[in-house]
């Protein structure tokens, strides 16, 4: 009862058949195909040694101005108020 009997593969064949006609089936297997013919062909291209990029010069840094130190009076760090243990 419970396996899967050759009437039973039979049943549903026909009823994907019936339901999605021969010609719609064989569209959607044509599909399938063209799209494993596609995953092959980019496989096969990732395959093919590439030419490495040319490098990039580095940019030169710039020397920058020393940063002053902030000269006002109510920008203080803030205090620990955190318990001491």
């Amino acid at each position: 009862m419970g396996s899967m009997s050759i009437w039973h593969w039979l049943v549903v064949g026909v009823l994907v058949l019936l339901l999605f006609g021969k010609g719609r089936f064989s569209d959607m297997m044509g599909d399938v195909a063209k799209g494993i013919k596609s995953f092959k062909k980019g496989m096969s291209e990732e395959d093919e040694p590439t030419q490495p990029a040319e490098p990039r010069p580095t940019p030169r840094l710039q020397q920058q101005p020393p940063i002053e130190p902030n000269a006002d009076p109510k920008l203080q760090p803030m205090q620990d108020d955190r318990p001491q243990h």
